[in-house]
């Protein structure tokens, strides 16, 4: 899918709105933005780490902010939205970056263990979405980019919860897509792999089963801002569609190679060719 509307240039004079921005991927991208001189509003829960990530942003972006806030409630994210909006007079990227884990075997998980990467990872990008929306397209102009995960198309063995809410993204992304398709405000997808960022460690999680090589957060954020005025929907960071492609070609294969994951019987050297796309004309490595 390609969009045809024009989407705003990151520089001076625009502003972006950035969830997440505290660590990893959001710090790396607020960063970014602000290194081009985008006016950047960083929302996250944990404050002191905020206000560093606003000393860098400030230092090319003098009028960026800090908007500490806990994204578990989906209400308050669009009150947030609403206050950056009217504090700025325009937002024009809004990217939903915030995200938690879940690393649990299904058959261990509670409603309350599901109920909150649903409500961080979806329903507060939804929340916000919803609230500048309306203003947006009023304006015809806007690009909201959506941070799902490869999780947000492959299901990954313990981590149901957490796919569950990145699938939801991941859907909720194509359709208002689809629906705001000539309407000046554009959607982008992104779908990170493994990621150097602290959701790997997060307290209340099961071991991650994926051990191989970690892409650093600030190629993914490099990638953010580059698909911000890319034509496309769809960015796999770093790329990899072809395990998508592969899981949809071959289902049966692609369980298997899941289970003897989960069971330990894939050395971090298979596990890590999942992440490398071969050359083209190579034959796809086994999972």
């Amino acid at each position: 899918m390609r969009d045809r509307d024009s989407q705003p240039t990151p520089g001076p004079g625009t502003v972006a709105l950035v969830t997440g921005a505290s660590s990893g991927i959001g710090a790396a991208t607020a960063r970014h933005l602000a290194a081009l001189g985008v006016t950047v509003a960083v929302v996250a829960r944990r404050a002191d780490r905020l206000e560093e990530v606003l000393a860098d942003c400030r230092a090319t972006a003098p009028d960026s902010r800090a908007f500490p806030a806990d994204l578990a409630d989906p209400e308050r994210a669009a009150e947030l939205a609403r206050s950056v909006w009217d504090e700025y007079g325009a937002i024009d990227v809004v990217v939903n970056n915030a995200g938690i884990p879940m690393r649990r075997l299904a058959q261990r998980l509670t409603m309350d263990d599901v109920r909150r990467p649903m409500t961080v990872n979806y329903l507060s990008p939804v929340a916000i979405t919803l609230a500048l929306l309306p203003d947006m397209l009023e304006r015809r102009s806007g690009v909201i980019v959506n941070v799902s995960s490869l999780g947000g198309r492959l299901g990954i063995a313990t981590e149901a919860a957490y796919c569950a809410s990145k699938f939801a993204l991941a859907g909720w992304s194509e359709s208002l897509a689809a629906d705001l398709a000539g309407t000046g405000v554009s959607v982008r997808l992104v779908l990170p792999g493994a990621i150097d960022t602290e959701i790997w460690e997060q307290p209340g999680n099961d071991p991650p089963l994926y051990t191989g090589p970690l892409v650093p957060a600030d190629e993914v954020a490099a990638g953010i801002v580059a698909c911000i005025t890319s034509p496309s929907f769809e960015h796999y960071l770093p790329d990899m569609k072809a395990v998508v492609e592969m899981k949809t070609a071959d289902f049966d294969g692609f369980m298997a190679g899941m289970l003897a994951m989960a069971e330990g019987q894939l050395d971090e050297g298979a596990v890590a060719r999942t992440t490398k796309p071969a050359p083209a004309g190579s034959p796809e490595p086994p999972l």
